[in-house]
């Protein structure tokens, strides 16, 4: 199997690189990593210019040789080159597992809207940096290589699932980027925002439209929860029953996602 790792927003250094190929090559020997220069590429913030990034990702996924592309990182940038890259798709990107989160949430959810490949939200190799991120890693590796079910979030049950970090999805409604999700039971997580930004981007899914059709809502962790001031008073659970409410969809509560090492892979979809 041939994994190619692409960086369509935030770049990695070839340190961390060379760690997740290692780590590969132990647990799975058979699985050949290919990781696109473009990776190591600087401008400002991006891992090069949108050109370059769009570029690479076009350069892998029009490849028939290669299986699956794993996501390097999030960071922002991946929204910057969807207009340039999802209509010179080939037909071998119709064959592919796309692996990531966070902001390739903007690529995965495009792809998944024109039913391209098998979409999933997991960790990247970026999450070898963190500590115990081997784990994360492996997870990732496991689903890409052999589909291993005991990787997957535990409660994703017979209905098809989408899993997104929040201000992803908020920043893709109202957009023709965003996948139809009826009857999907939409995963949600969150990192470093104060819980006033929560609360509103979650009253922009409750009146969203485009979520009418959705069968329920579940929330990952939010993580690295910045200060109010004053003190935001309301728990989150309190804030998901009321949107929920709002959008007419039950919360069913807790999913074992997140940005960090835990974080479970879910398939769009049916797993």
């Amino acid at each position: 199997m041939r994994i190619a790792i692409v960086a369509p927003a935030r770049g990695i250094d070839k340190p961390l690189a060379d760690k997740v190929i290692a780590l590969a090559a132990v647990l799975y020997p058979s699985a050949e990593l290919i990781v696109h220069p473009q990776c190591f590429l600087s401008d400002g913030h991006f891992a090069g210019p949108d050109a370059a990034r769009a570029a690479a990702f076009l350069d892998v996924a029009n490849d028939p040789t290669i299986d699956a592309v794993w996501f390097a990182r999030g960071g922002y940038g991946s929204n910057r080159i969807l207009p340039m890259v999802m209509d010179k798709l080939a037909p071998a990107a119709a064959t592919k597992t796309w692996l990531g989160y966070s902001d390739l949430g903007f690529l995965i959810g495009a792809l998944y809207a024109r039913r391209l490949g098998h979409a999933v939200h997991g960790p990247m190799p970026v999450d070898i940096g963190r500590e115990g991120g081997e784990a994360a890693v492996a997870r990732a590796l496991a689903w890409l290589t052999a589909r291993e079910r005991g990787v997957l979030e535990g409660g994703l049950g017979g209905r098809p699932h989408a899993a997104f970090n929040l201000a992803i999805l908020a920043a893709l409604i109202g957009t023709h980027w965003l996948p139809d999700l009826t009857d999907h039971v939409l995963v949600i997580e969150e990192v470093s925002e104060p819980l006033y930004r929560i609360d509103r981007m979650l009253c922009q899914l409750a009146r969203a439209t485009q979520l009418k059709g959705v069968a329920g809502v579940r929330l990952g962790r939010i993580t690295d929860i910045k200060p109010n001031d004053p003190p935001w008073a309301e728990p989150v659970d309190t804030m998901m029953h009321r949107w929920c409410a709002e959008l007419g969809v039950p919360y069913l509560g807790a999913a074992d996602i997140g940005h960090d090492v835990a974080n479970k892979i879910v398939p769009f979809g049916l797993a």
